[in-house]
């Protein structure tokens, strides 16, 4: 008669937290790095993870400025408009692998940075002057442990693993420095670009002075 199988033993149960947000220098394109605590119940042991984590902006849970109200009215309106359009900005999907671990373990989240400003979030953050903007950081993907017979077992990580912590302003402006020192871009149209290309030749200025020479005009 074939022995009972041994019950394979629950899947690790997994918290996270974040350590440390911060300016990820030397990298090729601008990018925030967070230093995230893994922990299991009970300290059990970890095969791997193969980790999922989306990153939201919670743009509701911060106040602002009168004049960063005024810079951000293109995407979160103005008025009544402002209460209706500002909630949770997505930002980034981010996939990782956790090496097996019986213990804490802390690993790093690398988030992409751009000055697209096609992109809502660089509109975003660009706008901000000072302070801090809430994150959250939502868990998913999969989990691997040995049940109690040894065997490689799978399981997905539960949909309401969840992380908090803020990105200081300040943070963002040292990571994209580390690019694009005092500067930015935008995308024009290839219309605007030569018309743009011809003012700046009839003048003799760069971009720089062609653009602030005509916001100059415009302005007055």
């Amino acid at each position: 008669m074939t022995a009972p199988r041994t019950i394979a033993a629950a899947p690790p149960e997994l918290a996270f937290t974040v350590e440390r947000v911060f300016a990820v220098h030397h990298a090729v394109a601008p990018a925030i790095g967070f230093a995230v605590h893994v922990t299991t119940a009970d300290a059990a042991p970890v095969a791997a993870i193969s980790l999922q984590v989306q990153l939201r902006l919670n743009a509701a849970a911060r106040r602002y400025t009168p004049d960063e109200r005024s810079a951000l009215a293109p995407l979160m309106g103005t008025g009544e408009q402002w209460g209706r359009a500002n909630g949770s900005l997505h930002w980034a999907n981010i996939t990782a692998v956790v090496p097996p671990f019986d213990g804490p373990v802390t690993v790093e989240l690398l988030a992409p940075l751009t000055y697209d400003f096609d992109v809502t979030t660089a509109q975003y953050l660009h706008a901000l002057q000072d302070g801090a903007v809430p994150v959250d950081l939502l868990f998913s993907g999969t989990v691997f442990y040995h049940d109690a017979d040894g065997l490689l077992q799978a399981a997905m990580i539960p949909w309401d693993r969840e992380a908090h912590t803020v990105l200081p302003v300040s943070v963002w402006r040292e990571a994209m420095d580390q690019h694009f020192p005092g500067s930015g871009w935008i995308r024009l149209s290839r219309h605007t670009l030569s018309r743009l290309v011809s003012y700046r030749a009839q003048h003799a200025m760069d971009f720089d002075g062609a653009l602030n020479a005509l916001l100059g005009e415009h302005l007055a």
